[in-house]
């Protein structure tokens, strides 16, 4: 076994004890969305996109995340920017390719920044990661148009090709690094109804990635997290808006019991 609920509970203690800096170049949908998440786990959000600062909040954070769902210019140098500053600097990097196969210049982009960069993490749904390792697969924009499953090749060739954990996030979460492959299971089939709540899960994962240096088991405990929130808002919740709601207060006051307990992890 690669890791245990209770190494996932522990780096949930070592976010909230370390309070760790999260640099996000993200997309204007989900901004504040995934700034509220990330402080209801306990890390430190910062949202920007000024090209002239990457340089200097990259070298400041513990871990950049850079989610392209609103590619504006301005938006894409800032990821260019604080992708390589990152890389310079060995901070881990979560990349989060929205919608990569809807449209060329999305798929422009996604090659620009991986060209002679490796991210530590890469999360997507399986069309995007399914057109991220090249496939003409069909897109139907920032939803998937696949199940998990069929993207697991793509995942393990994926992380092969750039040395990084691959995370196919669904009706499972599928987590790879091209040698050992593993399912995770939770979540609620009503979390798909909030917008933004894969790009939630991707800024979480730049949280997990900053307390926990091994990228496979971050991303496992990253996902491990918001599956249980995911349940435990639900169960809360009248519709996916009291949902959003709750899954703040989930991840401000989760407990060791309600994660472990929930952390449903097998062998793929």
């Amino acid at each position: 076994m690669i890791t245990t609920p209770q190494a996932a509970w522990r780096d949930v203690e070592a976010i909230r004890e370390q309070k760790p800096l999260v640099v996000n170049v993200t997309n204007y949908v989900v901004m504040n969305n995934t700034a509220n998440a990330l402080l209801a786990i306990g890390a430190s959000p910062a949202m920007t996109n000024a090209v002239d600062e990457m340089e200097d909040i990259v070298a400041l954070c513990q871990a950049l995340v850079l989610n392209m769902g609103t590619p504006t210019p301005t938006n894409m140098e800032a990821m260019a920017v604080g992708f390589s500053a990152a890389c310079e600097l060995g901070k881990p990097v979560v990349f989060d390719p929205v919608a990569v196969g809807a449209t060329r210049l999305r798929r422009r982009l996604a090659a620009s920044l991986m060209e002679n960069r490796n991210p530590s993490i890469i999360r997507g749904n399986a069309s995007e990661i399914l057109a991220l390792a090249g496939s003409a697969a069909p897109s139907k924009g920032a939803d998937t148009a696949h199940g998990v499953h069929e993207a697991s090749d793509a995942a393990a060739e994926l992380a092969k090709r750039h040395s990084c954990t691959v995370c196919v996030s669904g009706e499972i979460d599928l987590i790879t690094d091209g040698s050992s492959t593993w399912v995770l299971t939770g979540g609620h089939p009503m979390m798909p109804y909030v917008t933004g709540l894969g790009c939630t899960a991707s800024a979480l994962c730049g949280a997990f990635a900053a307390v926990n240096p091994d990228p496979l088991a971050a991303t496992i405990h990253a996902m491990a997290a918001m599956g249980a929130a995911g349940e435990i808002a639900a169960a809360r919740s009248q519709g996916p808006g009291s949902l959003q709601m709750h899954l703040y207060d989930v991840f401000y006051g989760l407990t060791e019991t309600e994660l472990t307990e929930r952390m449903r992890l097998e062998a793929a």
